[in-house]
């Protein structure tokens, strides 16, 4: 299996990400373990600065130990003695705390666990030093996870940005490629139609040239079709039931004789807003793609139900089904399992429905060798 089809800008963008944090995350475990051992270092100065006030000779030498002592008021501290009992804290706020003493031993438990506490050994006893990490420090430890999240947020702006302005180039093609299609397609059409004209004047009660206008007629409405992709269409309250069943029976007279599309509705008059062109492409594309997935054999049902607030509509088939992992595919743009499909059919559908019809589409199930449901849900009017 080729790599490139896993490696992407996205799979880059997340790599560099992780990337340039191990590094932030070594970098700052290097610098903060230094920052801990010169802060191991003023704490063990300090201590010594206590005991050596036991043994100053003269207040010169007690007050330059004393200024040692109180130099460094950044690592919070607790002394206490062989009992237990607090003899003096340093650089731990205790205002609007209601329990102190709980507070303290509290915080004795927490240094425990960072730091090995200092044992100052007196005549009397010995006093004991628990001490904690500096505010410096304990941001410093944190830098790399808010790096991280800053990252990760920077990569979804990116990766988000990114996909809209795709969507927008690819909407942009599809406009233009719809407007050229439509183009190109009326010069044919309009000599068609007047060969049409030539037949029917020819042949007036001819049953095939009747057939022959029919789809003349249908190669103009796609032409019309193709000419509004990208405008905005205009919708109206139409009964689905007659529409649908009479796209059904246009599409029944053009599938293999083997293939059966029925139709059925569980009410007489449903009602919704849509543009009724573009709407009967979505069905045209629905139903075709259910005689795509058969092998020239099978039964196609269009089935409307008319629910509380919402119509339902399935085109249920028993083709050959669609694989589990490729079901959330098949409205991306470009996939196809046609060898000279555009993958197209589905994508645009799917805007239609979505976009102009403010609905949805969907596979509702799926099943290989059993069949396939695609639901199309509009709002009640």
């Amino acid at each position: 299996m080729d790599i490139r089809q896993f490696f992407n800008w996205r799979s880059f963008l997340v790599l560099m990400a992780l990337l340039i944090v191990v590094a932030s995350l070594f970098y700052t475990s290097q610098l903060a373990s230094k920052l801990a051992i010169e802060e191991r270092k003023k704490v063990a100065l300090f201590a010594e600065g206590i005991q050596s006030i036991a043994t100053a000779q003269n207040g010169e030498e007690l007050s330059f130990v004393t200024n040692i002592i109180t130099q460094d008021s950044t690592i919070p501290r607790i002394i206490t003695d062989e009992k237990g009992l607090i003899q003096d804290i340093r650089a731990i706020d205790t205002s609007g705390v209601k329990n102190v003493p709980q507070f303290l031993k509290n915080k004795i438990a927490e240094y425990k666990k960072i730091n090995t506490p200092i044992v100052i050994n007196y005549s009397y006893g010995n006093v004991f030093i628990y001490y904690g990490e500096s505010y410096l420090l304990t941001r410093l430890r944190y830098f790399p996870y808010a790096q991280l999240a800053i990252i990760a947020l920077f990569l979804v702006v990116v990766v988000i940005s990114i996909s809209a302005a795709n969507r927008s180039i690819q909407n942009q093609v599809w406009v233009g490629l719809s407007k050229e299609t439509a183009h190109q397609l009326g010069t044919p059409i309009s000599a068609i139609e007047g060969w049409m004209e030539l037949l029917r004047e020819e042949l007036p009660h001819n049953d095939y040239v009747h057939e022959m206008q029919k789809d003349v007629d249908r190669l103009k409405l796609v032409a019309d079709r193709f000419g509004k992709v990208g405008s905005e269409p205009q919708l109206q309250v139409e009964n689905l039931v007659p529409r649908l069943a009479e796209m059904v029976a246009y599409m029944q007279k053009r599938a293999p004789h083997k293939v059966i599309i029925s139709f059925e509705s569980n009410e007489p008059i449903i009602e919704a807003n849509i543009s009724g062109p573009i709407f009967d492409w979505v069905i045209e594309n629905l139903i075709r793609n259910s005689l795509d997935a058969m092998e020239g054999a099978g039964t196609i049902l269009v089935n409307i139900q008319n629910r509380e607030t919402k119509v339902f509509i399935d085109i249920i088939d028993n083709g050959k089904g669609i694989p589990k992992h490729l079901i959330k595919k098949v409205f991306n743009p470009g996939f196809t399992t046609k060898k000279r499909g555009w993958g197209l059919g589905l994508s645009l559908s799917k805007r239609i429905i979505q976009k102009y019809h403010h609905g949805s589409i969907f596979v509702k199930n799926s099943e290989l060798h059993t069949g396939s449901t695609f639901r199309i849900v509009l709002d009640k009017v």
